[in-house]
């Protein structure tokens, strides 16, 4: 496997199996590949997902659980959460995956009032402004899309 330190996990859409996706890839990065830093990066079509409330909405059955759960060694379906707002929390103070937005595009978006409004948004997502997105995306040893 490639020597990856630094992998960003770019989300620019706001379908629900991009969404699980990216969660359960940027889990098994830190969890499994023990890469070192992870982030996951919502662009310009991907940042509604950081209006609150979004995430929540994506559940996590019981029989996703099972599923995922064995696939995954060491992880118990029980302790897997029940919606992805719960694992994207899980994943930030766990396992200390950065979550971030595009600034600008929230604005775009209306789902802040400038770039550095977050009341709309969940407060585990740090808004980046442009020169901290290019840094991002220049600075990846890899990146994947979704």
């Amino acid at each position: 496997m490639e020597n990856i330190k630094n992998l960003l996990i770019v989300v620019n859409s706001g379908k629900p199996y991009n969404q699980y996706a990216s969660y359960v890839v940027a889990f098994m990065s830190k969890h499994i590949a023990k890469i070192e830093s992870v982030t996951i990066y919502y662009g310009p079509c991907g940042v509604e997902m950081s209006k609150k409330g979004k995430l929540a909405s994506l559940k996590i059955t019981e029989d996703i659980k099972e599923l995922l759960a064995s696939q995954l060694d060491g992880v118990n379906k029980d302790e897997l959460p029940d919606n992805l707002e719960l694992m994207a929390r899980f994943v930030k103070n766990q396992l200390g995956i950065n979550i971030v937005s595009c600034a600008t595009f929230n604005v775009i978006d209306g789902i802040s009032k400038n770039l550095d409004d977050t009341s709309q948004m969940e407060d585990f997502i740090m808004p980046v402004k442009l020169p901290q997105a290019a840094q991002a995306l220049l600075s990846a040893d890899k990146i994947i899309y979704f």
